[in-house]
């Protein structure tokens, strides 16, 4: 058995030794492909050469490698030495390149674009040599030559003066554009006559020009015709309007009659790109001539391409919303509802209607791709057609085709219908609850590409679908909230479990919109936990951080005191004290960013001491961090009011100095030392002016939302004594009640009710307040509401005031107001319109000190009273 063993050694050892000697073997063909001594010596060049005599050297007798690299470099000798470039050099590369491969060839083109752009050198004689050569090798054999040529001659062209293309480039294009000439060549003569066409007057362009484009639109082969269609567009610019309907035009109606498919859909994209000239060139009924050439003349294309050419309608439905809205002016109704009923086709092509539901059929695959495509083009040019069929008409003309694109089948048409929404929710305006389905249905899309292109502009969408629109109350903007909340909650569940991280960051981070969305309550229940989950047990960092973020957003807008305290307790026992040292690194993450949200003031107050305390954190690295933010920190103290906080500070980077035992640390600690003792002299005084202002800025924010809650829970706590005084006004009402007692609530209600008119008022206000880029200070309207609640009390009489007095002690203990409003309604005299704010003080003092004995002093009361009626009836006898 041993020696079996040591067999199997030996033999793995073998043939890792064989391994060995194969690869010596793999390094002999480099070393055999290294240069030799001969051909060193042909590479070499004689270093007492210039630089021309060593490009003319090397043009002639050198390698491939060294003329390309002449070629590249021909553009420096050009600047250097013009002349005797031009004279040696460049007819040396002209005889270089009909020998020459593509890759130089390439070079060579770029080289003489390079040179003809440059203004030094646009010398006549320099720029025919040049343009000659360019010229030459437009009908290179390989295409990619070919065209590179073309591109070098076509920038060339703005750089031209027109003398020059006139006799270097018009001259020979007549010959080009022949039917003797190649299909390539012609080709070329149509691109050419496009881009001089804007070089010359209209009168050039219709003498020297129009014949030739005339004859290149009639070319025998659809790939020119084609070509030259797409080129009408420069020529009618350059024939001016005056010329475009008799010439242009003609030729635009034949060739998008013409049997190739290609061509039709370039007459097609020309008509759509000059729809804005024909509307002034049209003259002198543009309407008319619109709807009497053009309408027909896209109707039939539209007709033709929908019934036999798949291919086109792909790009007839991309270029089909600019063409309904450059056409829209001219339109009748009829035609208006052709183009806007042709669009519906174009969105369910490919899609059978069973029972409200699109199925896809059992086309073939390719034929499928092609719907797929005309369908996505449709989704994309969606917001034009709502535009072009009037946004007040969009549920009774759009909505089934738009919900059919947000549940389309394939996942491009939804994310196309996806990253389109914002557009749509805005232009429906107060009507976006049209909408409120599709929204729902692609949040939850099981597709993440479409929950991707969505978060592109979630933050607006979700603004403008919860916002009715102007002039819509408080209450209706959470109708959509108990749909919308379930959706994000499980889009956000979706991306968490699929492996796109950044799908799942970018929708965290639009989660910072939602106190403007959802109400704080819901915010609190349903995603603050998630958070926090996030932000402990999620693996990717990117995630946490902006987990952490949203968390301190929500913070930041919640106005419920006893949530901000449960959520500033949570974060200190789950992160800052948390077991694990990846959420204590958390919570200075969460630092970094709550100084950047909050103030100063506020992050003193509720962070920094929890933060300097993990100067005794055991493990390194979250001591290693809290170095590097210690500069940070000290920014957050303001002296001498935060003396405190500086003297806690400096004995955290003590201890570190003295009793730390990290390398990494202590050399970290050094450093910080030193740019803490530069931070007051080496920072500059505006950056520092414009610090302290955006500090004060946050704490007026902060202070402002302080007293929007304050001015909320004032609001709710009026509504509630409102409605007990209702409920205890209807309870009184029923059991009759006597002529004063009604008065007096009565006074006491609308009292009641205008403040609570001033609470809500109050609150509209704290509200505008905060959405102004410069908010007052609140405590000023405070004060003036305090004065005027002083001179309404002051102003009132005496019975409204008792009649006040009535209702506060009654809420207390109704039996003695019931009491003391009966004995007072037997009382006849008008002297004793005072006595029931005597009675409601005994009886106030009766309910502090109920032990007494209850009953006696009611009893006391209604004697004294007796005693002053009979006293009164006396004394008015006599």
């Amino acid at each position: 058995m041993f020696v079996s063993k040591m067999t199997l050694n030996q033999s793995g050892l073998f043939g890792q030794i064989d391994d060995l000697q194969d690869l010596t073997f793999i390094e002999r063909p480099i070393r055999r492909s290294l240069k030799s001594a001969e051909e060193i010596d042909k590479l070499t060049v004689d270093e007492d050469l210039n630089d021309i005599e060593r490009a003319v050297y090397l043009l002639s007798s050198g390698q491939d490698v060294q003329r390309a690299s002449v070629i590249v470099n021909l553009p420096i000798l050009v600047r250097q030495n013009p002349a005797e470039t031009f004279r040696r050099v460049v007819p040396k590369v002209r005889e270089v390149l009909h020998v020459a491969g593509v890759e130089m060839q390439l070079a060579a083109a770029s080289s003489f674009l390079t040179i003809l752009q440059d203004d030094i050198v646009l010398i006549q004689t320099h720029t025919h040599s040049i343009l000659q050569i360019v010229l030459l090798n437009l009908d290179h054999r390989e295409t990619v030559v070919s065209n590179a040529w073309l591109e070098t001659l076509l920038a060339a062209i703005d750089a031209l003066p027109k003398e020059t293309i006139r006799q270097e480039i018009l001259s020979p294009l007549v010959s080009k554009a022949q039917l003797s000439q190649s299909v390539q060549a012609r080709l070329a003569s149509c691109r050419i006559l496009g881009k001089v066409a804007g070089k010359f007057d209209s009168s050039v362009v219709k003498k020297d020009l129009l014949p030739l484009v005339r004859s290149l639109c009639q070319d025998v082969e659809y790939e020119v015709r084609s070509c030259m269609c797409r080129q009408l567009e420069n020529i009618a610019r350059g024939i001016g309007l005056d010329h475009t309907k008799a010439v242009v035009l003609p030729e635009l109606v034949e060739l998008a009659r013409d049997e190739g498919s290609t061509v039709r859909l370039a007459a097609f994209d020309t008509i759509i790109n000059l729809l804005e000239m024909f509307d002034s060139a049209l003259s002198p009924s543009p309407v008319d001539d619109r709807t009497r050439v053009i309408f027909p003349l896209v109707k039939t294309f539209c007709e033709k391409c929908f019934k036999a050419d798949e291919a086109v309608l792909a790009s007839l439905s991309f270029q089909y919303g600019k063409l309904c809205h450059g056409l829209s002016a001219c339109f009748t109704e009829e035609q208006h509802l052709w183009f806007l009923e042709f669009y519906k086709k174009l969105c369910f092509l490919g899609l059978q209607h069973e029972n409200g539901h699109c199925e896809s059929q059992a086309y073939q695959l390719e034929l499928e791709n092609k719907y797929a495509m005309v369908r996505r083009n449709c989704a994309y040019n969606f917001p034009a057609m709502m535009l072009f069929a009037d946004p007040n008409h969009f549920l009774s003309e759009l909505y089934r085709t738009f919900s059919s694109l947000c549940n389309d089948p394939e996942i491009s048409v939804r994310r196309t219908a996806a990253e389109g929404f914002h557009e749509v929710v805005k232009l429906l305006g107060p009507n976006v609850h049209y909408v409120h389905k599709e929204l729902m249905t692609l949040l939850q899309d099981d597709s993440l590409e479409v929950l991707d292109s969505l978060l592109n502009h979630l933050q607006d969408t979700l603004e403008l679908a919860t916002s009715r629109g102007e002039g819509v109350g408080p209450e209706s903007k959470l109708v959509s909230v108990p749909d919308l909340v379930p959706a994000l909650v499980a889009a956000e569940q979706k991306a968490a479990s699929s492996l796109r991280w950044r799908v799942h960051e970018r929708l965290l981070h639009c989660y910072a919109c939602l106190p403007r969305v959802v109400p704080a309550d819901q915010i609190y229940f349903r995603f603050l936990q998630r958070m926090f989950s996030i932000i402990t047990t999620n693996n990717v960092l990117p995630v946490q951080k902006e987990a952490a973020r949203t968390l301190c957003v929500f913070l930041r807008y919640n106005r419920k005191q006893e949530q901000r305290q449960e959520i500033l307790t949570k974060i200190m026992q789950e992160l800052a004290q948390g077991r694990s040292y990846w959420n204590r690194l958390r919570y200075l993450d969460l630092c970094e960013i709550a100084m950047e949200l909050f103030s100063k003031s506020y992050f003193c107050k509720h962070f920094l001491i929890q933060a300097l305390e993990l100067v005794s954190d055991p493990v390194a690295n979250v001591r290693y961090k809290l170095c590097h933010m210690l500069p940070r920190l000290r920014s957050t103290i303001r002296l001498p009011a935060d003396k405190h906080l500086l003297q806690q500070l400096e004995f955290c980077v003590r201890k570190l100095l003295c009793r730390e035992k990290d390398k990494d640390v202590v050399a970290t600690i050094r450093k910080i030392v030193l740019e803490l003792d530069k931070m007051e002299i080496t920072e500059p005084y505006h950056k520092r002016h414009e610090r302290d202002l955006l500090d004060q800025k946050k704490e007026k924010e902060e202070a402002l939302l302080l007293e929007m809650e304050m001015l909320e829970r004032q609001q709710s706590e009026a509504k509630l004594v409102g409605e007990k005084h209702t409920d205890k006004k209807r309870r009184d009402s029923k059991t009759g009640l006597s002529g004063p007692k009604g008065m007096s609530g009565s006074t006491s209600g609308a009292t009641l009710s205008t403040s609570a008119g001033k609470e809500m008022r109050k609150a509209k206000l704290a509200r505008s307040r905060s959405l102004s880029s410069h908010p007052t200070t609140p405590k000023m309207s405070n004060s003036s509401d305090k004065t005027l609640k002083v001179k309404e009390s002051g102003s009132c009489t005496g019975t409204v005031k008792s009649s006040m007095l009535a209702v506060n002690d009654d809420t207390m203990r109704p039996h003695h107001y019931t009491v003391a409003s009966s004995s007072s309604s037997l009382s006849p005299t008008p002297s004793t319109s005072s006595m029931p704010v005597l009675i409601r003080s005994n009886t106030s003092s009766s309910v502090d000190h109920r032990g007494n004995g209850g009953k006696d002093t009611q009893s006391r009361k209604l004697s004294i009273q007796r005693k002053s009626n009979s006293f009164g009836m006396q004394s008015g006898r006599e």
